[in-house]
């Protein structure tokens, strides 16, 4: 006997991409259920607080001419405007943000903690349901059942993920999260191929080690261009 259906939509993970698949259902009347680790870190930018460059700029873009949030929140904590690669041709040329890590973690936990079609699970998943075939459902870690017509994993570096450091391997998401080990083992257990990508945190520099008198300052653009359509003016000094 089939289940009711809890949700219309329900999306797993917290990051960029969950939040705007989870706005983009929210927005056209779907029932949503967003489910995350930790309802903290919604909206946390990892190590490098940028959005922009050639190729992610072209994304961001492309998601705000779609009504979506990244290219106004950019906007709402930037500090700093400029366009890369100005120089060169103008296939090449990209806007660069670099935003303030705590404004753009408010802004984006202010948008999905008040929007009425969004409803934040504090939790994680372990394994999806299924029905004919289809995916109706997710298991979550005290094995309670959650049932929607549609789930979207937005799982990012979560997913099996593993920290290097130097010789040294550790399970994780980002630096002091879990990884999310159940629901990759489920996932091979279905047949799924699962892989990471891996993203290069270039190394830290002691602050006092290096001699600033001898740099070149990189002021911001003094008109800049903006990361989403609708921005009008610089928000942040």
């Amino acid at each position: 006997m089939a289940k009711d259906f809890n949700y219309d939509v329900i999306v797993i993970g917290g990051g960029h991409a969950g939040c705007e698949a989870a706005h983009a259902s929210a927005r056209i009347g779907a029932k949503t259920c967003l489910i995350t680790h930790s309802i903290s870190t919604i909206g946390l930018m990892s190590c490098n607080p940028a959005f922009g460059g050639v190729g992610k700029g072209h994304l961001v873009r492309e998601i705000d001419a779609l009504d979506g949030l990244m290219g106004r929140i950019a906007d709402d904590s930037a500090i700093q405007y400029r366009e890369l690669n100005k120089s060169r041709g103008a296939a090449v040329r990209g806007p660069r943000v670099q935003a303030d890590r705590d404004l753009y973690k408010y802004s984006m936990q202010e948008v999905m903690l008040h929007e009425d079609n969004i409803f934040i699970y504090e939790s994680s998943v372990i394994d999806l349901l299924y029905s004919n075939k289809s995916v109706n459902g997710v298991v979550l870690k005290d094995f309670s059942e959650i049932y929607s017509k549609t789930v979207v994993l937005t799982t990012g570096t979560f997913l099996g993920g593993i920290i290097h450091r130097g010789n040294h391997i550790t399970k994780g998401g980002r630096i002091g999260e879990k990884a999310e080990t159940g629901l990759s083992k489920s996932l091979k257990e279905k047949g799924f191929n699962v892989s990471r990508l891996k993203t290069g945190t270039p190394p830290r520099i002691f602050k006092d080690s290096i001699n600033w008198d001898i740099l070149d300052k990189q002021y911001g653009d003094k008109n800049p261009k903006f990361m989403s359509f609708a921005t009008k003016s610089v928000k942040n000094p």
